[in-house]
């Protein structure tokens, strides 16, 4: 039956094709057409799922706190109205890629994005005065645009985060078993949030920084959070590890020119990621998995003499990096023994790695420090 609809269909497109096209051209035209429309409706659901899942988080911030919510809604401030103010006077974040990026060892260029010392600077920024309400935008966004995909799901998180703050001071009072009840409008927000940060990270020209910055900063002070972490991690840790691995890949498979300030601000952001004890193991395992298959890949090109990914080999290296200090905070720490992280894939990490380390070392002396020192880490957890 397919087969003989399928004829038919070629053979109605034949006979209707208008004077001057070819067959195939007309055909072309009538999928384009298709798939316009199909766009459309697409487009059209996106944005009512959107829309769905805005109210549905103005109703669960309504349940958690009742007063917090009807407070909001008397602010001045409106998103549209911040969001203008960043399109009055745009800072384009390709601007801060218009060099060759290959100064990347001045730990400034990370709080150039903001994100660092805005972390740290946000968690002794309590203000329990009257305006504590001021410093969070209302919730009346739709998702219109990659941009808004951010920003909506981030003011939900915004929120959120006050309102925890609020609590804990004694200044509002909260019901968070809304966490437990709700847990739809939760993982959908955070996924929301970590697929548009992903976007965003894959492009660095397309997103504005303040957009970036304050993604990043709502969802590591998401984690961080004692009381609400448990619930986003318990709900969408999949997705979490999802975010990490497809970070990984951004910064292993960028091949552009000016790449590496943008990769620096992708490996900070996962050193902050691992700062989390429950994700920082996983992240452990990432991280020794692809260094682990990097080497024996290159040591397999070198033993047959056939071509390696340069471009690959350069950014293999802020793996190295961010592996080394997740480690080295460990060993610091002390929070669990040396031999207990990394798991499976620190044993993987191990073997035979001395016969890699003895052919490489010729050829790439810096890789091969570089295997050295997370071996020393994992095996003894201290660098000497």
């Amino acid at each position: 039956y397919l087969k003989i609809s399928k004829l038919a269909l070629a053979f109605a497109i034949i006979h209707s094709k208008p004077p001057g096209k070819s067959s195939k051209e007309y055909t072309e035209y009538l999928a384009k057409t298709v798939a316009e429309k199909d766009s459309g409706w697409k487009w059209k659901v996106e944005v009512l799922e959107a829309e769905v899942l805005r109210l549905r988080q103005e109703l669960f911030l309504t349940r958690i706190s009742p007063r917090f919510c009807l407070e909001n809604r008397k602010q001045d401030t409106s998103a549209e109205t911040l969001l203008g103010q960043e399109s009055v006077n745009p800072t384009s974040y390709s601007s801060q890629l218009e060099d060759s990026g290959c100064d990347v060892c001045n730990d400034s260029a990370f709080d150039s994005l903001g994100v660092a010392s805005d972390f740290h600077q946000s968690e002794h920024n309590v203000n329990p005065s009257k305006h504590w309400l001021e410093r969070v935008p209302p919730l009346n966004l739709c998702h219109t645009s990659k941009e808004q995909s951010v920003t909506a799901p981030m003011h939900f998180f915004q929120r959120l985060l006050e309102i925890r703050k609020l609590s804990e001071g004694g200044i509002l009072q909260a019901d968070f078993s809304e966490l437990e009840n709700d847990s739809f409008t939760l993982c959908n927000s955070v996924s929301q949030l970590l697929d548009g940060l992903t976007v965003f990270y894959s492009n660095p020209k397309f997103p504005s920084p303040s957009v970036l910055t304050e993604g990043v900063r709502v969802l590591i002070s998401l984690i961080t959070d004692t009381k609400l972490s448990n619930h986003v991690l318990k709900k969408c840790f999949k997705k979490m590890e999802e975010f990490k691995k497809n970070l990984i890949q951004i910064i292993l498979r960028n091949k552009s020119v000016n790449r590496f300030q943008a990769l620096h601000s992708v490996s900070e952001t996962l050193s902050l990621l691992g700062r989390n004890n429950i994700l920082r193991n996983s992240l452990i395992s990432l991280l020794l998995s692809e260094v682990r298959q990097f080497a024996e890949q290159l040591l397999q090109a070198h033993q047959v003499q056939s071509a390696y990914d340069i471009t690959k080999y350069e950014n293999i290296f802020f793996l190295c990096m961010i592996l080394e200090q997740l480690l080295q905070s460990e060993t610091e720490e002390s929070s669990i023994s040396s031999s207990d992280y990394g798991g499976e894939e620190k044993i993987k990490f191990l073997k035979n790695l001395d016969q890699i380390i003895l052919h490489l070392s010729d050829e790439f002396p810096l890789f091969s420090i570089y295997l050295w020192r997370v071996s020393v880490l994992l095996n003894s957890g201290q660098v000497q």
